[in-house]
Order: structure tokens, then C-alpha cells, then sequence
């Protein structure tokens, strides 16, 4: 038998791609970007998401888009006992009640009672947030009468009128909705939930979140870059995946810029569809001609606790999934997405 040795470079390259390093994506920069016009948006999983983010940050947040989703807290209030009574709440009465939707009044008093205790930011806060929130007429996954308990949060909590948009009147399924002619129909309700319906709404989010914003860019200038997700899961379990996306105006090498974080729905993580979230939804040509920050956190699909690859809104990251702090600024996830946000707010290196 004849012997082959491999020279020390090739043995450590083989390591390297065995231990899944080879390939690792370089951190996520500090660019000096303005602390106080963060904004977040999401659909479905990532609405839920972008609404407790916001209300649990909301000293750090000036705004949020929220697409099918349910209000603040929404898993805790159904009023069920159990183990399992913050997923069952999340899966039924959050997304299609028999009966009423969780109550918009009753999250509000959660909200005052979680600041009281410091688990969340002072709520005053959220009376300055400007707010979008969309429903679609034919979304069947998370039914209009939720999304309105959203609306009568952000009213209970005195958000003046001026500051709200509030969209419920386009035939759409349950969607991120685009005027890509590769998408789906309008009204559908199904994966990978990316419909056309004639407009490009992640562009109408951030001209609510930050006023009158110049057209989007014909062409981009800047790039669109992975980003180590790791190191923001080191104190433990988050259920992010290894690598998230960032797209970075050219303008915002150098010159200040603002954030916002766009969070993907359910089954939308970019192992499932690739890059159809965050290439082609409509956020980086926006951001490009208007000096915006695009962070893509990246959920990674967990067969046991989140076989859909959603944000978590009941707790599945919570080491005490009976009494979960999933809303709360420390939670896994929670914490996480701050921690990325402070470090793209943080002076340049």
C-alpha cells in the first residue's frame, strides 16, 4: 500500500472546509450610523418581530413597518394555561382567531407593566414612532381582524393620527408585496409569500417611516455583503443562522447614513429561497439614492423548536419556554438584533 502525505497548507484548507471556516463571512462593520433613526419592518413572523423590537426598543427605534402581523405581546394574551399555551396562542389566536383577535388595549397594559419591571424600554417613546401597517384583504395566514388589534395598540398608546398609516384596503394574500412579474398572483397565499400587486411596498415602509425620500436608485451603487451572525449568539441559543446580509449604500462608506432592518417572514430565510427577500423586494434601490442601511438577519430553520424558520414571537428561544421573555429587550433574539444595531451605530474603526 503506497502512502500519500498531504502538505500542512492542503491539511489545513481541508480543515478549514470540513469545519464549515473556509467560507466565513467577515463581521458586520461599524459605519457611524445615526442611533436615532433606526427603523425596523417585517412580514408575518418578522411583523411580529418588528413590532415587539420596536415597542421593547423603543428608545433606540423611530419607527416600524408592519406587514401581517399581530400586536405587541400578542402570544400572551390569550388567556390560556399550560405549557404550551404561548404556541397555541401564537398559531391560533394570533393568526386566525375563531373568535376575537388578542386585544390591542390588553398589550398596552402588558407593555406599561413590562416597562414598570424593566423588561422593556420607558413607553413613552412610542408616542414619536411613525408606523405603517398593512393587512391584505385576502390574506387567509393572518387574518385582517389581527392585524387591526396592531392599529388599536399604536392608538391606545396615543400615536397621533398623522404618524399612522394604516393600509387595509388592497386584494392581497399573505405577502410582501412587490411589482415583480416573477412573483405571485396578488391575492395568494402561499410560499414563498413575495406577491405582485402593482407596487413595491418595502418603498412605501420607508417613505412612511422617513418622510419624503428621493426616487429609488436605477441602478445600485453600493454593496450587498454576508455578514458573521455568530457573534451576536455566543451567550447562547438565538436561532440565527451563521450568516445574515447587510446592503451598504456607496454614500455610506464615508458619509452618515441611517438603519433599517428588514425582517423575513416564515419559510422566507435565504436557505429556502435565496436571495429573493433581500435582492429583490425593493429595499436596497431606496436605500441607495437616500443614504439607508438594509441589516437582513437570517433565522435558521430548527426541525425540533422552528421548523419554519420564523422570528420568534412565542418564546421558542426562551430557556423557560412556560414563563418565555421573548418580548423583552434581553431575549435571545432581541438582544442579538441590538447588539448588530449598536455595532452599525458605532463610530467607524
Amino acid at each position: 500500500m503506497r502512502l500519500t502525505f498531504l502538505k500542512p497548507a492542503l491539511l489545513v484548507a481541508l480543515w478549514l472546509a470540513a469545519s464549515g471556516l473556509a467560507h466565513a463571512a467577515a463581521p458586520l462593520p461599524a459605519l457611524g450610523t445615526d442611533s436615532k433613526q433606526n427603523t425596523v419592518s417585517g412580514l408575518s413572523s418578522g411583523a411580529f418581530m418588528a413590532a415587539q423590537f420596536s415597542v421593547a426598543n423603543s428608545a433606540a427605534v423611530a419607527g416600524a413597518g408592519i406587514v401581517a402581523g399581530g400586536p405587541f405581546y400578542c402570544a400572551g394574551l390569550g388567556g390560556m394555561n399550560g405549557a404550551e399555551r404561548f404556541l397555541i396562542t401564537a398559531t391560533t389566536q394570533c393568526m386566525r382567531p375563531l373568535g376575537a383577535a388578542p386585544s390591542g388595549a390588553a398589550a398596552w397594559q402588558a407593555a406599561q407593566q413590562f416597562a414598570k419591571q424593566g423588561l422593556i424600554d420607558p413607553v413613552d417613546n412610542i408616542q414619536r414612532q411613525r408606523l405603517y401597517i398593512f393587512t391584505g384583504a385576502s390574506d387567509s395566514i393572518v387574518l385582517p381582524k389581527v392585524v387591526a388589534q396592531t392599529r388599536a395598540f399604536y392608538q391606545s398608546v396615543g400615536v397621533p393620527d398623522a404618524q399612522l398609516r394604516y393600509v387595509d384596503n388592497v386584494n392581497a394574500g399573505h405577502a410582501l408585496i412587490t411589482a415583480n412579474a416573477g412573483d405571485l398572483a396578488c391575492p395568494a397565499n402561499a410560499a414563498p409569500n413575495l406577491n405582485n400587486c402593482g407596487f413595491v411596498q418595502s418603498q412605501d415602509i420607508l417613505r412612511q417611516l422617513y418622510g419624503a425620500l428621493k426616487p429609488p436608485a436605477a441602478k445600485l451603487s453600493g454593496e450587498l455583503r454576508d455578514f458573521d451572525q455568530t457573534e451576536f449568539s455566543k451567550k447562547g441559543y438565538t436561532g440565527l443562522s451563521n450568516i445574515g446580509h447587510v446592503y451598504i449604500p456607496a454614500a455610506c462608506v464615508k458619509e452618515s447614513c441611517r438603519v433599517h432592518v428588514a425582517f423575513h417572514g416564515c419559510t422566507q430565510e435565504d436557505s429556502r429561497i435565496g436571495t429573493r427577500f433581500y435582492a429583490t423586494t425593493g429595499y436596497n434601490e431606496i436605500a441607495d439614492s437616500n443614504r439607508i442601511v438594509v441589516l437582513y438577519p437570517q433565522i435558521k430553520s430548527d426541525p425540533k423548536r422552528n421548523p419554519q424558520g420564523c422570528w420568534d414571537f412565542w418564546g421558542y428561544s426562551s430557556k423557560d419556554p412556560v414563563n418565555p421573555d421573548y418580548y423583552a429587550k434581553n431575549a435571545p433574539q432581541m438582544a442579538a438584533i441590538r447588539a448588530m444595531l449598536d455595532r452599525l451605530n458605532s463610530p467607524r474603526r
